[in-house]
């Protein structure tokens, strides 16, 4: 980033470096992975829409331009032309405020996520990057449960309702299924972790039952299916989002398959290695990669977009595979099972840590 601001500052002449450092250089960051991830969050609903078509035996979408690739420049267009109804009972301000707001925690993650090897795709290393995630993504909630309440609707109640427990159920065993991977790696660096993991393992083999956990809480946090019980059309209608239409509605789908690409983003970057293809030293390492100049940084980053769309095509498996649970096995699951088995997982590994350094000493 250091290299970069200089060049941004030439751009705006006669203003002061801190304000391009702090407002300018931010804001053009934030515009870019706004860009950037809805090009992304559309095509990965077509590709959603496909797989789960293959994965259930019928066609999907295939009218929209060649083999329906166009789908996604469809579906935008559409919501943006649909009546926009408000419900004649609904609290107006904070109805028209909730659904923005799980949309910009994650969307502002992105400027903190590191995409391939630094400095290049890496443009904020913050030695408290994960503690920041962490803190930014749990806000989200606050739409789902103002949209529900605000709508006047009693389904859409239940749906925010639903969601409120839900999130602070997962979001225990959510952080620590992390605890771990921050022991071993001794860093909330999400680029420090990554760099461990070259120099070791993969998080994933010392820590396979915190991934385990980290990816059924993941799953759960973004109301995926088979935890879609916000919503679940059999029972809610549509639950929380049930009285919007048109681009609200449509804000709080941008903002699931952005929550969705986080996780995917984090969970490769914490347990599988992040952009690298190296164990103890020895593969495609981060210095590996920037010494082969541009090529390398671009192999860097085309390696870790490569894991996280099998992370994204995951959930979409999972969607398609699994039924929804009723709500009270998804409490007894994170109640019972995630937190004691996450809590079981921070001794173990911690024993094991002292007693690697006690046998090293």
């Amino acid at each position: 980033m250091s290299a970069t601001l200089p060049v941004v500052a030439s751009l705006f002449g006669s203003i002061p470096e801190p304000m391009v450092q702090w407002v300018v250089w931010p804001t053009i960051k934030f515009v870019i992975a706004f860009a950037i991830i809805m090009g992304i969050v559309a095509f990965t609903t077509l590709v959603e829409r496909r797989v789960l078509g293959f994965m259930q035996a019928r066609l999907g979408p295939n009218r929209v331009g060649p083999q329906g690739i166009l789908q996604f420049v469809a579906d935008p267009i559409k919501l943006l032309l649909k009546e926009d109804i408000v419900p004649a009972g609904a609290q107006k301000a904070a109805y028209f405020i909730a659904p923005m707001l799980p949309i910009i925690p994650a969307f502002l993650v992105f400027c903190l996520i590191p995409f391939g090897p630094p400095p290049t795709f890496a443009i904020t290393d913050v030695n408290v990057g994960l503690l920041l995630i962490l803190a930014l993504t749990s806000t989200g909630v606050y739409g789902i449960i103002l949209g529900g309440w605000a709508s006047n609707n009693k389904f859409s109640l239940l749906g925010g309702l639903r969601s409120a427990a839900q999130m602070v159920s997962y979001e225990v065993p959510f952080g620590l299924s992390i605890v771990g991977v921050l022991m071993l790696s001794g860093s909330l660096s999400l680029v420090e972790i990554v760099h461990r993991q070259e120099l070791g393992v993969w998080n994933v083999l010392p820590q396979l039952v915190g991934c385990f956990i980290f990816l059924v809480a993941m799953t759960a946090e973004v109301n995926r299916a088979p935890f879609d019980l916000p919503e679940a059309e059999s029972e809610l209608v549509a639950g929380f989002h049930t009285e919007y239409s048109g681009m609200k509605f449509a804000f709080f789908f941008l903002a699931e398959y952005a929550s969705m690409l986080v996780n995917a983003c984090l969970i490769v970057i914490l347990f599988f290695g992040g952009w690298t293809l190296a164990i103890a030293g020895k593969g495609l390492t981060t210095e590996t990669m920037q010494t082969m100049g541009w090529l390398g940084l671009s192999l860097g980053f085309l390696i870790f977009a490569a894991k996280v769309a099998f992370f994204m095509i995951l959930y979409i498996w999972f969607r398609g595979t699994f039924p929804r649970y009723r709500f009270d096995q998804l409490m007894e699951l994170g109640w019972k099972w995630m937190i004691p088995l996450a809590l079981v997982n921070i001794v173990v590994t911690g024993i094991v840590i002292l007693l690697v350094r006690n046998g090293g000493a």
